[in-house]
């Protein structure tokens, strides 16, 4: 009786590790910490980004949420919430397709950002502006991931935005998906451009163009070789 019942914990347990295994755990928030509420709010509508809550409780506990265009996490901030240092959050990474295009919105929007930069040296992205590892200009070789430009809020907590066009192998599950117009289209350029060599490599006019597109487009976010 007891192998049997030792058996049946093994094949509960199996099952409750598999559904685990298949359950979508989604990172959707991050707390940094502020001094002053209402400077931090005022600050993150300055650069566009959708407000989602602001709840006041009598406790004194309040929580303001913002979250960036086409983003699937959201940053929180408010009383009451961490015992975090103010300005304590340093490298939260902020995706774009075109740093420089997100360069000059912010610029727009009169919000203090790095010029765009690359790496000299490993791990400069992370130090402060004007450390000489940073080399003024995207990378020469235009390589995903390795284009930035920084900005901090009002207390000091500091965004990273990098540049990704085309992701490492296995970094995408499922469909290709875009999170704006804006990426979409950036996509669609990439791809003009790429087909347009494919096309003088082969010294003829492909009439499966929107094949070869949705070929590159979806081997482009999967990480996957890109066709030529």
């Amino acid at each position: 009786m007891a192998d049997v019942k030792e058996k049946e914990e093994v094949r509960t347990n199996a099952a409750r590790s598999a559904s685990v295994a298949n359950l979508d755990m989604k990172f959707e928030a991050v707390v940094i910490s502020v001094s002053d509420v209402n400077r931090a709010k005022e600050y993150y509508q300055q650069l566009g980004w959708r407000l989602d809550a602001d709840f006041h409780f009598d406790n004194g506990f309040r929580i303001v949420q913002f979250t960036p265009p086409g983003s699937g996490c959201s940053v929180q901030f408010g009383t009451n919430m961490t015992s975090a240092v103010p300005g304590s959050a340093q490298g939260l990474y902020l995706i774009v397709s075109d740093v420089k295009a997100a360069h000059d919105e912010l610029v727009a929007r009169r919000v203090k950002v790095s010029d765009v930069f690359h790496a000299g040296t490993p791990g400069a992205q992370f130090q402060p502006d004007g450390t000489s590892g940073r080399v003024s200009g995207p990378d020469p070789e235009h390589r995903s991931y390795f284009s930035f430009a920084t900005f901090h809020d009002p207390d000091g907590n500091t965004w990273l935005v990098q540049e990704i066009t085309t992701r490492l192998p296995g970094r995408v599950a499922g469909d290709p998906r875009y999170a704006s117009a804006g990426d979409l289209a950036s996509a669609l350029r990439r791809a003009e451009a790429a087909h347009g060599e494919h096309e003088r490599r082969t010294g003829q006019r492909d009439e499966n163009w929107a094949d070869w597109y949705a070929a590159y487009m979806v081997a482009e976010q999967s990480g996957a070789e890109l066709p030529k």
